[in-house]
């Protein structure tokens, strides 16, 4: 089992940026964030693995940047240039697998809370 926590979600105008962080009670090599707006389905948005190699959906490419700290067990998404449409809630899920992409996220083991994220226009 790993505990997710989430944290760093809250409200910021369009071009702001915020700083997500999701600690994890122990290390999953896959870790990602994905998101879900107010009536739309919930959708990955980037991904890394233990190794540091990452992937991200097109709409957030650019613009996001996921990253961790293993000694800590703590993965980041830096938000920059946020927009409206960005608006949702932010989940950290994690899976033990050895390999992961971003197709594979929506059957990721562990979820954590959410955190809510709202841009203003």
């Amino acid at each position: 089992q790993v505990q997710l926590v989430e944290s760093g979600g809250g409200s910021v105008q369009a071009g702001g940026s915020l700083r997500l962080s999701c600690t994890a009670s122990k290390f999953a090599n896959c870790m990602a964030w994905s998101r879900q707006a107010p009536g739309k389905e919930r959708e990955a948005i980037a991904l890394i693995n233990g190794g540091g190699s990452d992937s991200y959906v097109h709409s957030v490419k650019g613009r996001f940047t996921i990253s961790r700290d293993n000694a800590k067990n703590i993965v980041y998404l830096e938000m920059n240039d946020l927009k409206p449409e960005d608006t949702a809630t932010y989940y950290c899920a994690a899976d033990f697998a050895r390999l992961c992409w971003t197709s594979d996220v929506p059957g990721f083991a562990f979820w954590g809370q959410g955190t809510r994220v709202t841009v203003s226009s």
